[in-house]
C-alpha cells in the first residue's frame, strides 16, 4: 500500500473519530432502523385487523357468519354496532378498519332463494391491513353464498357430494414460489434495510467529500494523496466501506440467522455482494458530487434519490408496469441490483450463474464514477463553496 494512500486513510480515520455525525450516520441509524423494521414486521403480516359486523337479521345463520368471520386469522370482530351510520363513524374515527353488513331477513331470503346481498366496507387508506380485510370479507361472502346454494341444492334432493362438485368443479392448489408462507416480512424487511443502508452510504459519502470543499481543506487532502484523485477517493472512502460492509453483513445475519429468513441458495454470494453494493452506492454518490460539488445540492439529490429508491427500485411495484420515463430510474439505483440478488439467490435458490448480470451491474457504478473523477479533482483543487 502506497505512502500517500496510508496518509489519506489515517487522515480520514481521525476525521471519522472527531465528528459524532459519522458514528450516528454510519452505525447508529442503520442498526436502529434494522432492529425497528425487523421487530415491527416480526409476525410477517398484520393479523387480527379490527373489524365490525352490523347484523340486522339476528338469525342463526347471521350469527354463524359472525362467528366464522371472527374465527378467521386476518380479522378480529371487536364491535357489533346496530346500524350502518354507527359503523361508518367507527371507521372514520379509526376504531375499526372496516365492517361486514348482514341485511334484514337474511336467513329467510337465503332459504327462499331470493338472493340476499351481503355488503362490506373497508378502509384502503392504509393499504396492507385494508387489503387483508378485503380478502377476508370477500372470502366470507363467497363462502356464505356457496353454503346457501349448497343448502338449497341438498334441500331439493341433490346429493351433498354432487352439490359440492357443482359449486366448485375445479380445485385450485396454490404454491407460491420462494415464499410459500406469504410472509410480507420476507420482502419488506430486506427492502427497507438495504434501502436505509444505501441512503446512509449516499449521505455519508457526500458529506465526507463536500465538507472538504466547504471548509477549503480539499487541496490538502489532494496533496496528502500525491495529487492522485483515485488515491484520494479510495483513502477517504475505504474506512467507510469497511464499516458499512460490516453493518450490511450484520443486517444479513439478523435476517437469515437470527430471524431465520429463507436462504435457499449459497449465502456466500450474498456476503460477496454486500461490499459490491456498498462500493456501488459510494460510487453513485461520488458521481453526484462530481456533477454537483456543492454540499446542499448534492445532499439534496442523494436524499431524494435514496428516499425514492423505496418506490423506484421495484420492491412492491414491478418495473414492467411503470411508465417508461420513470422505470429508467430503477436501473441507476444500486439497491435494486442487490435486492434482485437477494430474490434470486436467497428466496428462489438459483445458482449464481443466473444472477451474474446483477453483480456486473454493481461493478458498473465504480466505472462510471471513474469517468467523472477529473471533474471532482478540479473542484477539490480549487474549492468554491456556495451556501
Amino acid at each position: 500500500m502506497s505512502t500517500g494512500l496510508m496518509t489519506v486513510i489515517r487522515r480520514e480515520i481521525r476525521r471519522l473519530c472527531s465528528r459524532p455525525i459519522y458514528l450516528v450516520g454510519m452505525v447508529l441509524v442503520p442498526v436502529a432502523m434494522a432492529l425497528f423494521f425487523v421487530s415491527i414486521l416480526d409476525e410477517g403480516l398484520p393479523l387480527k385487523v379490527p373489524a365490525a359486523v352490523v347484523d340486522l337479521d339476528h338469525s342463526q345463520m347471521s350469527r354463524q357468519v359472525t362467528r366464522s368471520l371472527n374465527a378467521m386469522e386476518l380479522i378480529d370482530v371487536v364491535e357489533q354496532p346496530e346500524d350502518y351510520h354507527t359503523a361508518m363513524e367507527d371507521v372514520r374515527s379509526g376504531k375499526i378498519m372496516g365492517f361486514f353488513m348482514i341485511p334484514e331477513n337474511f336467513e329467510r331470503d337465503a332459504v327462499a332463494g331470493t338472493g340476499p346481498q351481503l355488503t362490506y366496507y373497508y378502509n384502503l387508506a392504509i393499504y396492507v391491513p385494508g387489503s387483508l380485510m378485503f380478502k377476508g370479507f370477500k372470502t366470507m361472502g363467497v363462502t356464505s353464498a356457496g353454503a346457501v346454494v349448497q343448502t338449497n341444492l341438498v334441500d331439493n334432493g341433490a346429493p351433498e357430494e354432487l352439490a359440492g362438485v357443482l359449486l366448485q368443479p375445479i380445485t385450485v392448489y396454490t404454491h407460491p414460489i420462494g415464499n410459500p408462507w406469504i410472509n410480507y416480512s420476507y420482502y419488506l424487511c430486506p427492502s427497507f434495510l438495504y434501502g436505509v443502508l444505501e441512503l446512509m452510504v449516499f449521505l455519508m459519502t457526500v458529506f465526507a467529500i463536500t465538507q472538504e470543499i466547504k471548509t477549503g481543506s480539499s487541496p490538502r487532502w489532494l496533496d496528502a494523496a500525491g495529487n492522485r484523485i483515485g488515491t484520494a477517493l479510495i483513502g477517504k472512502l475505504l474506512p467507510q466501506t469497511i464499516i458499512f460492509t460490516i453493518i450490511g453483513w450484520g443486517m444479513n445475519s439478523l435476517l437469515y440467522h437470527w430471524n431465520h429468513f429463507p436462504m435457499n441458495g449459497n449465502e456466500v454470494w450474498m456476503i460477496i455482494g454486500m461490499p459490491l453494493f456498498v462500493i456501488a452506492s459510494q460510487s453513485f454518490a461520488v458521481t453526484i458530487c462530481s456533477i454537483l460539488p456543492n454540499p446542499r445540492l448534492s445532499l439534496s439529490v442523494c436524499s431524494l434519490t435514496g428516499i425514492l429508491a423505496f418506490s423506484l427500485a421495484a420492491f412492491s411495484f414491478p418495473v414492467e408496469a411503470m411508465y417508461g420515463g420513470v422505470a429508467i430510474f430503477s436501473y441507476i439505483l444500486p439497491v435494486r441490483w442487490y435486492f434482485l440478488i437477494y430474490g434470486d439467490i436467497a428466496l428462489d435458490g438459483w445458482a449464481v450463474y443466473y444472477a451474474r448480470w446483477y453483480f456486473v451491474a454493481l461493478l458498473i457504478f465504480p466505472i462510471v464514477a471513474t469517468l467523472f473523477a477529473p471533474m471532482i479533482k478540479r473542484s477539490l483543487r480549487h474549492p468554491v463553496y456556495v451556501p
